[in-house]
């Protein structure tokens, strides 16, 4: 199967798609968007909690306990 025969199948299957119209289309991006955002700036949190942590770590180790 050559990628000529491949690129028509795609573009066969492709039109046999029911797209979703507009009116469902921008909610369902929307939603997707929000969520994305959400989940990120909770990775974030984590990430820059355990960035804290790590470096409280670090400096409690690197001083011998004193402060």
């Amino acid at each position: 199967m050559g990628l000529k025969n491949f690129t028509k199948g795609v573009v066969k299957e492709g039109k046999r798609v029911r797209w979703p119209k507009r009116d469902v289309l921008i909610p369902s991006i929307v939603v997707v968007v929000v969520i994305a955002v959400f989940f990120g700036l909770i990775l974030f949190a984590e990430d820059w909690a355990g960035n804290s942590l790590i470096q409280i770590l670090k400096n409690a180790f690197n001083n011998g306990g004193a402060q």
